[in-house]
């Protein structure tokens, strides 16, 4: 038997479905919330997580195995500086998938993946737009 064995290939060849979500987790961790469909949303889930529980340690060896995931060396401060010390206290589950409906062209599935927690910078900015929203109405 073969249950739960595998994962979704997400009908690409192996190195354009790595490439594909390197850079959909590197989009996630910059942003911290990312547009796509529900079958990419879980497969990058899977990796986030486990690349934010690896920064939770701050090691040469653990910020080397992040970087072999994450290019840019900016995206990998921000992870190891802001997002790992957010989730210190929790265990996992550091991201969340929201529906949103589904896409017009080919009605797939759409969500949001997102983090739990969100840095201070990007606190401030859903304030501000929040208090530019009101003003306009």
């Amino acid at each position: 038997m073969r249950h739960r064995l595998g994962f979704n290939a997400l009908s690409r060849k192996s190195s354009e479905r790595k490439a594909l979500k390197r850079n959909m987790v590197t989009s996630l961790f910059r942003y911290e919330r990312i547009e796509t469909t529900k079958a990419k949303a879980l497969e990058v889930r899977k990796m986030a997580e486990k690349l934010i529980t690896r920064a939770k340690n701050d090691s040469v060896h653990n910020r080397r195995e992040v970087a072999k995931a994450v290019y840019d060396e900016a995206v990998v401060n921000k992870l190891f500086k802001e997002i790992a010390p957010m989730f210190a206290e929790r265990q996992g589950g550091y991201t969340r998938i929201l529906k949103t409906g589904n896409r017009l062209g080919d009605a797939a599935e759409m969500v949001i993946l997102e983090l739990v927690e969100k840095t201070k910078k990007e606190e401030k900015a859903e304030k501000k737009d929040a208090k530019k929203a009101k003003a306009d109405n």
